[in-house]
């Protein structure tokens, strides 16, 4: 088990990198003004996104699974995994919006701002931190 933990934790590492990393690529696409710079940028957020953050998120999932399956309803009671559970799945709505963000990106029709990215690029930042607090601290016990 502690395998699958140590993937676990290797593979959230990756995802996380990706989700901290793409809205900085997007502050700095929506402030380039040449062709060459935006095309760059599209290359990137694209490899990011698809090939670092997506088999991220996807194995970070699996191994989690793996590491509840022989509890898996007992887990479902603790409240610190329901909480946990929770900013997951917002991580991953998170990581789709990104992902629609991209889509906007690769078309040419951006509707934000560079400030606007600066802010989103904030959101990852307390995902984490309460997901590593239920998982660490574990409020509220064995409740």
């Amino acid at each position: 088990m502690l395998w699958i933990k140590a993937l676990h934790i290797i593979f959230m590492v990756t995802w996380f990198s990706g989700l901290f990393y793409l809205p900085r690529l997007f502050v700095y696409h929506a402030m380039s003004t040449d062709n060459i710079s935006q095309e760059r940028f599209k290359i990137m957020e694209r490899k990011l996104y698809f090939g670092i953050m997506t088999p991220g998120a996807i194995l970070t999932i699996i191994f989690g699974i793996w590491l509840m399956s022989s509890g898996f309803s007992a887990y479902l009671h603790l409240i610190w995994m329901q909480v946990k559970i929770a900013f997951v799945m917002l991580t991953l709505l998170y990581h789709i919006y990104l992902g629609k963000l991209l889509y906007h990106f690769k078309h040419n029709a951006n509707s934000h701002g560079h400030v606007f990215y600066r802010w989103l690029n904030e959101v990852p930042v307390l995902f984490l931190v309460v997901i590593i607090i239920m998982v660490i601290v574990k409020p509220w016990g064995i409740l």
